[in-house]
Parts: C-alpha cells; sequence; structure tokens
C-alpha cells in the first residue's frame, strides 16, 4: 500500500505536477460560476510555477539535504563492504536497447566502481529492483550494473546482487538480509547526497550500520543558495527533487520506517 500511495498521491504533490493540475482547473472553471475562483487559481498557479522555475527555490531546499552528511573520511582504514543504492541506470531504457543506459546519477555506479580498485579485498552490493508501479521481470537494474561493473573489471564473485527493492526502506531491509553484516564489519552507503539521510535513517531503523559515503551532488556549495537558474527547466527539477525528498522523510517518519524526520551523523 505505501509503495501504492508514493506512486500516485505522492508523485501528484510533486510541485510542477500539482501546479499544473492546479491551473488546468483554474482554466476549467473559468466557463462556471467559479469563474472568479479559477482566475485566482490560474494567477496563483502561474506565479508559484515562476518562482519554482526561475529562483533559487530548488537550491534552498536541496542544500540542507546535501549537507548533512560530510564527504566519508578514508584515514578510517578500508572498509569491508559496500552497499551501493540503485537509481544511477535507467532499468526500462536499458531493457529496451539491451545495454545499460545511465540517468543522472550516475555517480553512484562510478563511485562503487572507483572504491572497488581503491579496495580490492571489498564486498560490493547492489541494490535496485524496478521502481515502477507495475513491473516485469524484464527490467531490474541491478542486472545492468553487473554488466557495467564487470565490464570496469570488477570480479563478478566480488559482487552481491539484490534486484528486488521498490523504494529505500526495501533497498535496506533486503541489502541487510543479503550482506548479513558481522559485528565490527565496516561497510559504505553510496547514493546521492540529497537522498543520503532518508536513507542513513533507513539503513539505522533495520539495524544495519552503514558509513555515508555521499555523491552526486546538485549544487557546488553555499553560493548556490542565491544563484538562480539559468533555464526554468533547471529550477523545476530542482524544486521537484527536493520537494520530493523532503516528503520522502517526513512519509518514512510517520510510517515508522526511519527513527527520525532527519537523520544526520551519529553523535558517537
Amino acid at each position: 500500500m505505501f509503495f501504492g500511495l508514493s506512486k500516485t498521491i505522492g508523485i501528484l504533490l510533486l510541485p510542477i505536477n500539482l501546479l499544473i493540475v492546479l491551473g488546468v482547473l483554474g482554466v476549467l472553471l473559468l466557463v462556471t460560476r467559479w469563474a472568479r475562483f479559477g482566475r485566482l487559481l490560474l494567477a496563483a498557479s502561474m506565479l508559484l510555477l515562476a518562482l519554482c522555475g526561475f529562483s533559487p527555490l530548488g537550491n534552498m531546499l536541496i542544500y540542507p539535504l546535501e549537507t548533512r552528511f560530510p564527504p566519508w573520511d578514508a584515514s578510517h582504514g578500508a572498509p569491508d563492504g559496500i552497499v551501493v543504492l540503485g537509481g544511477g541506470i535507467d532499468a526500462d531504457f536499458s531493457a529496451a536497447h539491451g545495454e545499460a543506459v545511465f540517468s543522472n546519477s550516475a555517480g553512484r555506479v562510478i563511485a562503487a566502481a572507483m572504491l572497488a580498485r581503491r579496495y580490492p579485498h571489498m564486498r560490493i552490493l547492489y541494490s535496485g529492483g524496478s521502481a515502477n508501479f507495475i513491473s516485469d521481470n524484464s527490467a531490474k537494474e541491478a542486472d545492468y550494473a553487473v554488466q557495467v561493473l564487470e565490464g570496469l573489471g570488477v570480479a563478478k564473485e566480488r559482487l552481491i546482487i539484490e534486484p528486488d527493492s521498490r523504494n529505500t526502506f526495501e533497498d535496506a531491509f533486503y541489502s541487510k538480509a543479503l550482506a548479513r553484516p558481522k559485528p565490527g564489519e565496516r561497510w559504505l552507503l553510496v547514493t546521492s547526497a540529497f537522498h543520503m539521510p532518508r536513507a542513513v535513517g533507513v539503513f539505522r531503523k533495520v539495524g544495519f550500520a552503514v558509513e555515508p559515503y555521499p555523491v552526486d551532488w546538485r549544487l557546488m556549495g553555499q553560493g548556490d543558495l542565491t544563484h538562480f537558474p539559468s533555464s526554468s527547466e533547471d529550477g523545476l527539477n530542482h524544486t521537484n527533487l527536493a520537494v520530493r525528498e523532503w516528503l520522502g522523510l517526513i512519509a518514512y517518519r510517520l510510517t515508522g520506517r526511519t527513527g527520525e524526520l532527519f537523520p544526520g551523523p551519529a553523535t558517537n
């Protein structure tokens, strides 16, 4: 049920979708006795679309997510394994073309290959199934990730594949079952910096201790808080991305999938 709601109501609540729906509703009301309300609704939706597309709003919402965890400190020594969360490969496009097609989160896959080369005895668990509401077995992201990592020189026997997860909670739940981390082992968690707070919160909830290894930053730094997008597409993409992640944090906390609203670095 949670997965279905996230793919329906969750998608509808994204700014660009919600504001377009409100704008269309406003247009329809223009030919009714509620025409005045329709004009207000249409004007509000247009103004809010402009705000999301042309202002630094999206950057302001992404910044606290991306800066919640610092870059990983390699001075602590070699880890025993890494968990790489899916999202770097588009499973549907990959299935259509018969080879891996990367998304704009490809930094997750690249980081996995670099870490594998740097730490030759480390295990690599790639978690990624299909996030589609209705899916079959033809498009599993983890299957294409194996091809990519092997092609980049990672031995197949080092890879642990988790192809069934559909969201972050399932990533953590299934990954723990496959990795079976032992006391004292150190596992890195590789995902996009904006996604790290929610991901860490879920892994903590299922009892899988991980060290955050954020990648795939969308902002250069604090200066972007006053940077106006060069196009409305960039602004809307950042706003949609940030709102989706904040909604995810709220939903995961309300449903008990995380123990904190905004998970941060461990305090011990």
